[in-house]
């Protein structure tokens, strides 16, 4: 068995800005155990040109929640699930941007300070 060194928990990372709980939405979306976002997800939802229609960050992480919901159901075999989905950032009419993210489940790490 491994000895813990250093132990890193979920609060710790919310409290420092790692993380984002968005537990309380993610609930509404049909989720069961907490869920939080990395504090670079924030950004990457809300960046969007002034005017753009029907996009707001809370559609944008409802998107977000669903469409992982979605490649869940698709492939639950491991602790991290690849997904995609469209972001509109503009009123044109072609197809939006595709932005891949994924979703871990299982302890946090912190992430290097270098």
């Amino acid at each position: 068995m491994d000895n813990v060194i250093f132990a890193y928990t979920r609060a710790q990372a919310i409290a420092d800005g790692v993380l984002v709980d968005v537990s309380k939405l993610a609930r509404e979306a049909g989720f069961k155990i907490p869920v939080a976002v990395t504090a670079g997800v924030g950004p990457r939802m809300r960046r969007r040109s002034e005017g753009v229609l029907c996009q707001d960050e809370t559609g944008r992480l409802w998107d977000v929640l669903m469409m992982l919901r979605h490649a869940i159901a698709k492939n639950s075999d491991g602790d991290r699930v690849d997904f995609t989905l469209h972001v509109r950032n503009d009123n044109e009419e072609r197809t939006p941007p595709l932005v891949s993210l994924y979703a871990l489940c299982g302890r946090v790490t912190r992430p290097s300070r270098s």
